[in-house]
């Protein structure tokens, strides 16, 4: 049996007949007057102008439909980042709930540009949503609106969203590597809340000449007279074996004012009256005490696993720290003891009251374990042991090995022989060795009758 190439009811007739929903409505709509709803962003606050960014959005979009209705509805976000879906912009979030009634009073949204609304594949994945509710999304790139059934127009879009996803990227380094220069190179303060102890003082002009002529200038850290003295006297207690609490519960009782009290408006944040562990331990982990400026102590990245994109903030690794090249400001604690300081334990006293100090505390590893080894008064002296993970509480096994238990004495002195052999400055003190050890990010692995010395891992 022979089919006909024109018969209606062939099944490729039967095909070319059926038009997409949306297109038809695209069409209709296209022909008509069109009642838009207005949608725009503007990053920041503090860096931009929000009325003038709406302006310019606002007459992208009203040159782009010029002639074919007019604006009934506006939304436009501010201080929201690109990279947030539109459901955590608040603006875009009532948006899309307007998009859900039947009476929301506009055919089409239109923006003014591109990044102001989408980020990445954010478009691509909201499309679904704007074909079931019947939405057209007008851009200027486009110069119309968008086809989700065009080649040429996935195209564009897909262009466009690599394009924004880039520019973040790009306009992400140019600034990190600005600042990192500006730091290493000029010893320039990146703004933020000063240390306690410090206060801002004028720097001199800008050196950017378009900044210098609209009268910004530049800001240094100065030591404040009111607050320096109790961080250098935190810096001392905490060197002689203070515990941090214990420094904590001394300020307070002196009613010393903290963070939160000296400054409110920049520690907003803060709303306590009272020194705790937390800020006094966050001063004497601060380098900028000794003088230098130092950035990039911490990191700041967007959580993928979330569709928030949370900020998460990691402390970075020393060796990544940017460290100014000259000193920027008034020291308040020498770089001996501020090193010293750091990953100290605490001095606790004895049942006669005197206090016992540990130099090697927390710098000694096991060589037959891998443990860390503990501070242990032996007979008078200061020593160090690993049981190797045996308690007290349990019956030593035969194949448990022996403890290992060194005397302080004579690990300064194996220590300072090492040192000595690789060509270190002779006889070093106790205080020295521990000093060096530290700086250098180093830790003894001991044995019976001998020690190594490695980066710590």
């Amino acid at each position: 049996m022979t089919t006909a190439l024109h018969d209606d009811n062939s099944f490729s007739t039967w095909i070319g007949r059926d038009t997409p929903k949306t297109r038809k409505r695209a069409s209709r709509r296209a022909s008509e007057e069109l009642r838009f709803a207005f949608y725009g962003r503007a990053s920041t606050v503090e860096h931009q102008d929000p009325a003038t960014s709406e302006g310019w959005q606002r007459e992208a979009t009203e040159h782009l439909i010029a002639g074919h209705s007019r604006i009934v509805a506006s939304y436009f976000d501010v201080g929201s980042s690109r990279r947030l879906p539109w459901r955590h912009r608040p603006q875009a979030a009532e948006l899309l709930s307007a998009l859900a009634d039947p009476d929301r009073g506009f055919d089409a949204i239109v923006v003014g540009e591109y990044e102001r609304a989408f980020a990445a594949d954010q478009f691509q994945r909201m499309a679904p949503l704007f074909r079931r509710h019947g939405i057209q999304i007008w851009l200027p790139e486009a110069n119309g609106p968008v086809d989700p059934g065009s080649l040429m127009h996935q195209a564009l879009v897909t262009v466009l969203g690599a394009q924004s996803h880039r520019e973040v990227l790009r306009a992400r380094h140019r600034a990190l590597a600005a600042m990192r220069i500006q730091v290493a190179d000029q010893g320039r303060y990146l703004g933020g809340r000063p240390p306690y102890g410090y206060q801002l003082v004028d720097a001199g002009p800008h050196p950017n000449q378009a900044d210098a002529k609209w009268g910004r200038r530049l800001r240094r850290l100065a030591e404040d007279p009111d607050t320096a003295r109790h961080v250098r006297w935190m810096f001392a207690e905490r060197r002689s074996g203070r515990s941090v609490a214990g420094i904590a519960r001394a300020l307070n009782e002196k009613n010393v004012p903290c963070p939160s009290t000296v400054d409110p408006t920049r520690n907003a944040h803060r709303s306590g009256v009272l020194w705790t562990v937390r800020s006094v331990a966050t001063i004497l982990e601060n380098p900028r005490y000794t003088g230098w400026q130092v950035w990039n102590r911490h990191s700041a990245d967007h959580d993928a696993s979330t569709d928030r994109r949370r900020v998460v903030h990691q402390r970075t690794i020393r060796q990544d720290w940017v460290v100014s090249k000259q000193r920027t400001h008034t020291a308040l604690v020498s770089e001996q003891d501020f090193v010293a300081v750091q990953g100290m334990r605490s001095a606790r006293p004895t049942g006669d009251g005197s206090i016992r100090t540990y130099q090697l505390s927390g710098l000694l590893r096991c060589g037959v374990c891998d443990r860390r080894m503990d501070s242990h008064w032996v007979h008078g002296h200061a020593g160090y042991r690993c049981r190797h993970g045996h308690s007290s509480s349990r019956t030593r096994t035969p194949d448990t090995p022996l403890p290992l238990y060194l005397r302080e004495e004579l690990l300064i002195t194996r220590i300072g022989v090492h040192l000595a052999q690789e060509d270190h400055e002779d006889r070093p003190t106790p205080a020295e060795i521990a000093t060096f050890l530290h700086v250098n990010a180093l830790t003894v692995t001991c044995y019976t009758d001998r020690i190594a010395i490695g980066n710590q891992s």
